[in-house]
């Protein structure tokens, strides 16, 4: 990390699922929290997963053009998914503030459907709060496990192969304009 950009050496492993994936999601969330840029790239073209529930995360970066090259790319810089996440990247799409006994959470992922929530009811908040880290599933209890699977409907948490871990950054400067929340 210099001055503010994290550069990832390797792969991020968002295309094997599981508890890699998760935690790929997380550390790019908690980037997002501090207003990082991270330029990184998947370890795969096509996840397993709607990449449009990570826009509100910096996207991958564009990979090298290589006309003629001998990588076998034939020019690509990366796939469909990832220039459509670039083109809809911006700061503030998604995020939660804390309150006491309480979060509110502003998605802007989708500008014809954006939302704003509060979760307070104890259930949905605690659940909330364990998946701030990569959880299994198996560790939740019955409740929590179907409070993370609501959260997971309203596309606030990311489950994969028994792994869940939560979407919106506790973001610690404010989004732009200031009165859109």
């Amino acid at each position: 990390m210099t001055g503010g950009q994290v550069v990832v050496d390797e792969p991020l492993p968002l295309g094997t699922g599981g508890r890699d994936t998760a935690e790929a999601v997380r550390f790019l969330r908690e980037c997002q929290s501090q207003a990082l840029t991270v330029r990184w790239v998947p370890d795969s073209d096509t996840l397993p997963f709607d990449t449009g529930l990570l826009h509100h995360l910096p996207p991958p970066a564009a990979r090298p053009a290589y006309p003629g090259g001998s990588d076998g790319s034939g020019g690509s810089d990366g796939s469909d998914e990832a220039a459509v996440w670039r083109s809809r990247y911006a700061y503030g799409l998604l995020y939660h503030r804390r309150g006491p006994d309480f979060v509110t959470v502003m998605d802007r992922r989708d500008p014809s459907a954006s939302a704003r929530f509060t979760i307070d009811q104890p259930a949905l908040l605690a659940a909330f709060l364990a998946v701030q880290e990569t959880t299994a599933l198996d560790e939740l209890d019955a409740t929590h496990r179907e409070a993370v699977s609501l959260l997971a409907e309203e596309r606030l948490v990311l489950v994969t192969q028994g792994w869940a871990v939560a979407l919106p950054p506790r973001l610690r400067r404010w989004p732009v304009p200031c009165t859109s929340v």
